[in-house]
């Protein structure tokens, strides 16, 4: 382990405890050989760790991670810059995300998700759907209020009593572990129901042992029931109050209070899970910390804070601190005292 100090000997350890080349494979898909013609492209490994630091240092912007790279040795190090090379600017990283994409970020979190798996941390039998929504790195449009000026992708979604200019980031959350096991990023204005389906199937692709799917009353749909019964699972979605009107169903009062089969109650119990994994991601991993435009690039960003969370779970099982795989400030500051 390389000597670190100066306040990041914990994120050290955190990436020392893991094996990352699976990352490099990844990444080097995207990015000539470097035999070939023109300039090298930089360090993929350090470029991915100075993400994943962004959002697990709760560093909200690019300049000001560029200017700790600049003053920070130890920082520098970590992140794989040799002595008297100049650190990753910010059109260095952004060419970085762009070229790598989504898609890439996205297998990487798959690989994190089955490691896990592996290791016996998730359970899967009860998948928990959810939607956040994240505010664009935009104004509204003057000329048309419902899409963002500098961010044309971005729609409007009404939240609570206010309206808000963004991105919906729809999860399914393993609710023993609670660790995302698959995302879909889209406008705000797109409805849960009409991503359902595809979210479920893209996380059964992967866990295959799934006995029930719980979500709120937005997800209400015969359709989409049928669709988790086919995969041999017990849905439990309270119904709204206009639906299936005087049968014993599973249902939501205003004060949240659960009514219906007593075996229904128990299993949607479970569905706080994901509201404890969206928190974790806004306040422990930056998933709100949005400073990018455009549906690819907001999806880039989630995905890297999907990935950040699971590499503090990993690093936590693989450094004998399981308990804390939820639990990133307890994690590094132990640590970081070892």
């Amino acid at each position: 382990m390389k000597e670190v100090s100066g306040g990041f000997e914990a994120l050290c350890k955190v990436f020392d405890s893991l094996d990352l080349r699976f990352v490099e494979k990844i990444l080097l898909r995207c990015y000539r050989p470097k035999e070939s013609v023109g300039r090298p492209h930089r360090k993929l490994r350090g470029m991915f760790k100075t993400e994943l630091i962004k959002r697990l240092q709760g560093i909200e912007s690019y300049r000001k991670l560029h200017s700790l790279l600049y003053a920070d040795e130890a920082l520098r190090s970590l992140c794989d810059i040799e002595e008297g090379e100049k650190p990753y600017s910010r059109p260095t990283l952004a060419r970085f995300r762009q070229r790598v994409g989504p898609d890439r970020f996205q297998r990487i979190m798959i690989h994190l998700v089955k490691e896990l798996d592996r290791r016996g941390v998730m359970d899967a039998e009860t998948l928990a759907l959810d939607a956040t929504f994240v505010k664009a790195y935009s104004r509204r449009d003057p000329k048309d209020s419902h899409h963002g000026l500098s961010d044309s992708d971005a729609r409007l979604r009404k939240q609570g009593r206010n309206v808000i200019l963004g991105y919906g980031v729809h999860l399914t959350v393993d609710t023993t572990s609670e660790l995302p096991l698959a995302a879909i990023v889209e406008p705000a204005n797109v409805n849960e129901k009409k991503v359902a389906p595809t979210l479920l199937h893209k996380t059964v692709k992967h866990v295959h042992k799934v006995k029930s799917v719980v979500a709120d009353s937005q997800y209400s749909s015969e359709a989409f029931r049928e669709n988790i019964r086919a995969l041999g699972g017990e849905p439990a979605i309270p119904y709204p109050k206009n639906q299936m009107k005087g049968k014993p169903v599973l249902r939501v009062d205003r004060t949240f209070r659960s009514h219906g089969p007593s075996r229904q109650r128990r299993l949607y119990r479970r569905r706080s899970a994901v509201e404890r994994t969206i928190s974790r991601l806004k306040t422990h991993f930056g998933l709100s910390q949005l400073r990018t435009r455009g549906l690819r690039n907001v999806m880039v960003h989630v995905f890297l804070c999907l990935v950040a969370m699971l590499v503090t779970a990993l690093s936590s099982i693989m450094l004998g601190h399981a308990d804390m795989m939820r639990s990133p400030v307890r994690l590094f500051k132990l640590t970081g005292e070892i």
